[in-house]
């Protein structure tokens, strides 16, 4: 099996900064990379400094591109699907297309999954008038009408927040009851956002000329942009075979330095808790892939990395 300083679990913005900083400390990285980032069907990437509009699939390719220039970073497309301590403090990572790679250090970089509406036509229209995250695109919502599905207390902040820039606002819950209570039903009639506890059977439009959603009943609901709240979870599978603490709601609890509980394990992007966004998911990732590398120091760690500096503490 091949031995490598860091095994870097995840392609996306966080796997991707985590590998680049590894490598930049010439310590040899595997980047495992499954090829399905989260915002795959998203037109556009909204406030990364510099790239403000960027396709996701071009800041991805980039970022791969860079890699290239170090030689001691390799990306493996292929999904890691398991992940185990060895008795000699190694991880040995096992790829879904077999084979097996030994490490010294993890970056489990492996996001969350989005719950999608039931709605015919959706995957049409998401990325470009559909959309999840308010913060990511709600500039675009600016003096539009808006309907949000969902039906969770949660969906009455997540509608209230979206008036910083819709126009109008409306609440689908396709077809179950409004789990919020009376409280929230008053905020929300308050700022004139209807709660419609109704099926929603399609998006009517092409893709980006979003014109309704079309109730069961045939009625259609006049929108020119949707967002979804239902649910999401984090991808923490590898996290909890390692035996690494989790924070709320499944998120990978990690410290200061992307570090996990399990020694030797770090986390980054939106497996860990806070913001989700694509800047915060690469920042997170530098932070671990920096401190995976150099808590290395002193160590001989993969026979390909060049001698290591002394650790400082010990010296």
């Amino acid at each position: 099996m091949d031995d490598v300083d860091v095994a870097v679990i995840g392609g996306g913005p966080a796997g991707l900064a985590a590998a680049l900083w590894a490598g930049r400390y010439r310590r040899t990285v595997l980047l495992a990379d499954a090829g399905h980032p989260r915002n795959r069907w998203v037109d556009h990437s909204h406030g990364y400094l510099g790239s403000d509009g960027v396709r996701p699939a071009e800041l991805l390719e980039r970022a791969r591109t860079e890699l290239e220039r170090y030689p001691e970073v390799r990306v493996v497309r292929e999904l890691a699907d398991d992940v185990r301590r060895r008795d000699d403090g190694r991880f040995e990572v096992a790829l879904a297309g077999g084979g097996s790679h030994l490490a010294h250090r993890v970056v489990l970089a492996t996001g969350v999954e989005d719950r999608f509406p039931q709605v015919a036509g959706f995957f049409d229209h998401y990325g470009a008038d559909v959309f999840h995250c308010p913060t990511c695109d709600g500039y675009e919502a600016r003096g539009r009408q808006v309907v949000v599905l969902g039906w969770s207390e949660h969906v009455a902040g997540f509608a209230l927040g979206l008036l910083d820039w819709a126009a109008t606002l409306a609440i689908v819950t396709d077809g179950r009851r409004f789990e919020g209570d009376e409280h929230h039903r008053e905020q929300l009639a308050a700022h004139g956002i209807r709660v419609v506890e109704a099926d929603a059977e399609a998006f009517v439009g092409r893709r980006g000329e979003l014109r309704a959603i079309r109730l069961a009943s045939g009625d259609e609901l006049p929108c020119d942009m949707s967002f979804f709240s239902i649910a999401h979870a984090p991808s923490n599978g590898l996290a909890e075979r390692l035996g690494c603490e989790m924070a709320h709601e499944g998120c990978v609890l990690v410290d200061e330095r992307a570090e996990t509980t399990v020694e030797g394990v770090y986390a980054a992007g939106d497996l860990t808790p806070g913001i989700q966004l694509v800047q915060v998911a690469a920042a997170k990732g530098a932070i671990a892939g920096t401190q995976a590398a150099q808590s290395l120091r002193g160590q001989r760690g993969a026979a390909t990395s060049p001698t290591p500096a002394p650790d400082p503490e010990a010296a």
